[in-house]
């Protein structure tokens, strides 16, 4: 090929590159920015520390950033605690958690008279980016880590160096992997798809996975189909429910979040399925018999949430958690907030109403304000974990803090 005509090709590609990089800016920049920018103000000047004096009469819904239902205090329990994702409770009332972008597990020692922090720092370092975390069922000195690429377990307090458990897929993609115990004390793991959408390799990926918990690496496909299922939980019935995450590039409504209802050796959809079994023609050109996106061949969403609102953390309201009689059972989500649309969404938590069957009656904001009014973002929620006392904790991978909910005084 002659010099020139070369040139003008490679001029000409780039050309179209930086007006499609362009177009894509402008098209989803409001959504991008709450994600990537700093947040323009510190929460920790805006919202007061956690202390055992109550909160003055409506101040959580006046003054604060955070809007919260009447009654409702919030307050920050803990700071300085960048990448704060996954936590869970000791038998002592401590805090575990993993701080994935800062590769550490961290520990915060709660006073059991006070309620508050009196100290905390990393317990393990230089991890792979490490995310899930789960105490043994029958030993709650035994913690369970999952990294993107094992996961191990060591006894807490001790000199323990650890023991790795089993080896997880990596590969690129989606990297954080949750474990968690069902109430029968079997183990599971998610593990996010490699891509966007594509037919993965790896049957591994894009899965719930049955662990093996005694030292012999082995795991199985337990659910598949799930894009990115980040969190789950059992609810009183012993059913696993998981937030799970809709591709990207199909435009601002589509295709939805989801929350599933996940049993052993379900199908949920993806790649080619979304949502109530809607069957994504973008990416599946193939011509079927019979339609490839119905059940029993698929699983379709229990709830549908918004497109790209991202749902991470979810927890049902315990029965002696001291809330009002009509939150008892309910499902509180954390939406960790959108990019890939033009106007941003989520940064929220929202509260699904359930009803004794534990079906869904309705979803509405428990609390809102971490996006503010000219689209930037204060902080981002994650998880959801209750305390004995009935003390909601929320971290906020953004913002780096732990948050206290309490519920109205009686």
């Amino acid at each position: 090929m002659p010099y020139n005509r070369r040139r003008v090709i490679i001029v000409g590609s780039l050309f179209a590159l930086v007006l499609a990089g362009g177009f894509l800016w402008a098209r989803f920049a409001p959504a991008i920015r709450p994600v990537l920018f700093p947040a323009p103000s510190d929460i920790t000047q805006q919202i007061p520390p956690a202390s055992n004096e109550p909160l003055p009469p409506g101040e959580n819904q006046t003054n604060f950033p955070l809007k919260l239902p009447d009654g409702f205090s919030i307050s920050i329990l803990a700071k300085d605690l960048a990448g704060a994702r996954v936590m869970r409770l000791d038998d002592f009332d401590n805090l575990w958690l993993s701080r994935t972008t800062a590769g550490a597990v961290t520990l915060l020692e709660i006073d059991r008279d006070t309620g508050l922090v009196r100290n905390q720092g990393d317990v393990f370092r230089n991890l792979n980016k490490p995310h899930g975390l789960a105490f043994a069922p029958d030993n709650q000195n035994l913690l369970y880590i999952a990294e993107e690429h094992r996961i191990w377990r060591v006894t807490t307090y001790s000199e323990d160096v650890g023991q790795e458990i089993a080896r997880l897929p990596t590969g690129g993609g989606h990297y954080t992997r949750t474990i968690g115990f069902a109430p029968n004390g079997e183990l599971f793991a998610s593990v996010g798809s490699s891509c966007n959408v594509c037919r993965e390799e790896d049957e591994r990926r894009a899965t719930i996975l049955a662990v093996d918990d005694r030292p012999s690496g082995s795991t199985r496909v337990w659910a598949e189909g799930l894009r990115n299922t980040v969190f789950f939980t059992w609810d009183d019935a012993g059913r696993m429910w998981g937030t799970d995450m809709g591709r990207d590039w199909l435009g601002d409504d589509l295709p939805p979040d989801e929350i599933n209802i996940i049993r052993e050796g379900g199908d949920y959809g993806w790649p080619i399925c979304y949502g109530k079994n809607v069957h994504d023609t973008e990416f599946d050109k193939n011509t079927y018999i019979r339609n490839p996106c119905e059940e029993p061949s698929t699983i379709p969403s229990h709830v549908n949430l918004p497109a790209h609102s991202a749902p991470l953390g979810l927890a049902f309201i315990p029965a002696d958690a001291g809330w009002p009689a009509d939150y008892v059972g309910d499902l509180l989500v954390a939406l960790h907030g959108s990019w890939n649309r033009s106007e941003p969404d989520g940064y929220k938590i929202v509260r699904m109403k359930l009803n004794g069957a534990g079906e869904p009656e309705g979803i509405e904001n428990f609390i809102t304000g971490w996006l503010t009014t000219d689209g930037a973002a204060l902080g981002r929620p994650v998880d959801l974990v209750f305390r004995p006392n009935g003390d909601l904790l929320i971290s906020d991978d953004k913002a780096g803090v732990i948050y206290r909910v309490q519920p109205p005084r009686q």
